[in-house]
């Protein structure tokens, strides 16, 4: 039998190895030279000014939530089609998280009826909107960014699933997702399935300067020893806590291996959009919902996710066989503490009807073609 194939698997060379290696023997394994290497290289491949490496994707999103302000009573607008982080930033900061519910074609917050809850808010309730770019899919923030100036709304731009996709806006250009054009501050995850992984990590980008030296306080328990930041300054020792921060740094261990998987980021998204193909091709004569991909932007394919009739048959036909798929998301709403919040199943239809019948299919970029050949075979068998 083929060995186990996973949803998704992390692929380090002997390249990143060395790179990791090379910082074990050097003087700095955190707070050292490899952290700002890494920030610049990160801030390139996305077209952004300013990138602040952090611990990882939650401590990413929890901090430009404190960098936008958001105190108990304000209320801000996610998508319920996501990793539980991007509504708990919310709470964190002790504001209240409301749900608008998914496009059914590309699972992303749908805007027409973000469009419809703000129309219906004369009271102008809402602070900010944190949109999803999930499976890989970029949110047309160009539209997103034109609703929010109408409601004076921050955006915070959850990437962690699309380093490497773009969209195309009105004016004919390549928006690459997370180049803070339309946004006010992005998010990225460096999780092991994530594109770019170095076991746990996390970057947030930026153009604006106040919220990147904000961020950056934040970051290491709100302490600075910037000569031009110090209110008092005793000698080349001190310090000053100025806010109440955390400590979400990143390795100098990390950075160097993401550093090292940015070489072939690029080519990495290619072969995710290479196997979502095959899938395409493969499923087109059967009853298989595949992913939408719409004109004019690039996919960056964190996941495959189908939709299925009988989503638990097909899981466990799969696994008996020794491929791993994975359900992605439970719907946020409907976790126990959001239910505790008042929200019940029935609030958001199109999700909860995704959620019954998806399905992530294996997407790495190491899939070989026999193992994603026997996984469509696996598939089809059932479905037949």
């Amino acid at each position: 039998m083929i060995k186990p194939i996973s949803y998704g698997r992390q692929h380090i060379s002997e390249e990143d190895i060395r790179a990791v290696v090379e910082v074990l023997q050097s003087d700095y394994l955190t707070q050292g030279p490899k952290i700002a290497e890494f920030e610049k290289e990160f801030a390139k491949y996305v077209d952004a000014k300013y990138a602040i490496a952090v611990s990882n994707g939650t401590a990413a999103l929890h901090l430009c939530a404190m960098a936008m302000n958001v105190q108990p009573g304000q209320k801000v607008i996610t998508t319920p089609l996501t990793f539980a982080a991007s509504a708990n930033c919310v709470r964190y900061c002790g504001g209240e998280v409301d749900f608008v519910d998914i496009h059914p074609d590309t699972y992303l917050m749908d805007l027409d009826k973000l469009e419809g809850k703000l129309k219906a808010d004369p009271a102008g309730t809402y602070n900010g909107i944190i949109p999803v770019d999930f499976a890989g899919y970029p949110t047309d923030v160009e539209r997103l960014r034109d609703i929010a100036e109408k409601y004076n709304l921050w955006i915070i731009q959850d990437s962690c699933h699309s380093p490497g996709g773009f969209f195309t806006d009105s004016k004919g250009k390549q928006q690459k997702c997370g180049n803070g054009v339309y946004s006010d501050l992005q998010v990225f995850s460096f999780h092991p399935v994530k594109h770019i992984a170095t076991g746990e990590g996390g970057m947030i980008t930026t153009n604006n300067k106040n919220l990147y030296d904000k961020i950056c306080l934040l970051r290491t328990h709100g302490i600075t020893k910037d000569p031009e930041l110090l209110i008092e300054n005793h000698g080349g020792w001190y310090y000053e806590m100025q806010e109440l921060g955390y400590n979400y740094r990143l390795t100098d261990i990390q950075a160097a291996l993401g550093v090292s998987q940015l070489t072939n980021a690029k080519e990495k998204v290619g072969r995710r959009n290479e196997i979502a193909q095959l899938y395409n091709k493969a499923f087109r004569d059967t009853s298989i919902k595949t992913p939408f991909a719409g004109k004019n932007i690039l996919h960056a394919y964190h996941l495959y996710v189908i939709q299925i009739e009988d989503r638990k048959g097909l899981y466990e036909h799969l696994r008996e066989n020794n491929i791993f798929s994975q359900v992605l998301y439970c719907p946020v709403h409907l976790q126990p503490y959001y239910q505790k919040l008042g929200w019940r199943n029935g609030d958001l239809p199109v999700v909860e009807n995704y959620y019954k019948h998806c399905l992530a299919l294996p997407m790495f970029p190491t899939l070989t073609s026999e193992e994603q050949d026997y996984v469509i075979q696996n598939v089809i068998e059932f479905v037949k």
